[in-house]
């Protein structure tokens, strides 16, 4: 009995992930022709196969329309903080003295899920001047390398750094 409810939760994630996979090269190839339709169902099936029993954890939170409408909320967020940060690492490089004080410091987050700790993480990466270096999930720690280091209190830190995306990933993943 517990196989077969492995084997159906597996199953499960594997197909949500040959939907959401289908709608993706079907959207990326728009307009779509019957070639890369058939072509987009094999990729899929394929992807979802292979790594279908680790990608989703929990595919049942994919139904919930409001996560979906929090992280187009999300989108245009972080797009502008990545958008400032490059203004401000721009700004940076073409100073003639250069100022920057880099280091790392540690954040906080209450994010437990693994996606959402990646999401968390990756954001940060991706908005210049700062780099995700080591995320300790038992501990709710990141530690993160800063172009700029305006503090190193953790608590300051983490409403610097973390604060503008943690509220909303929270939403979108756990």
């Amino acid at each position: 009995m517990r196989n077969l409810a492995k084997i159906l939760s597996g199953s499960g994630s594997r197909i949500t992930l040959f939907i959401l996979g289908i709608i993706t090269w079907a959207l990326l190839n728009w307009p779509p022709d019957w070639q890369h339709i058939i072509v987009g169902i094999f990729v899929s099936a394929f992807v979802a196969y292979m790594t279908g029993d680790f990608f989703l954890k929990r595919p049942h939170l994919l139904t919930h329309a409001g996560r979906y409408l929090w992280f187009f909320y999300y989108t245009p967020i972080f797009l502008w903080e990545c958008l400032k940060a490059n203004i401000d690492v721009a700004y940076r490089v073409i100073h003639p003295n250069l100022p920057i004080h880099p280091g790392i410091v540690k954040v906080r987050t209450s994010l437990k899920n693994d996606t959402a700790l990646t999401f968390l993480a990756n954001s940060i990466t991706l908005t210049p001047g700062t780099l995700s270096v080591d995320v300790d999930k038992e501990k709710g720690v990141l530690y993160v390398h800063w172009i700029e280091v305006k503090t190193k209190d953790t608590e300051e830190a983490t409403k610097c750094i973390v604060e503008k995306f943690e509220r909303i990933l929270k939403r979108i993943f756990e």
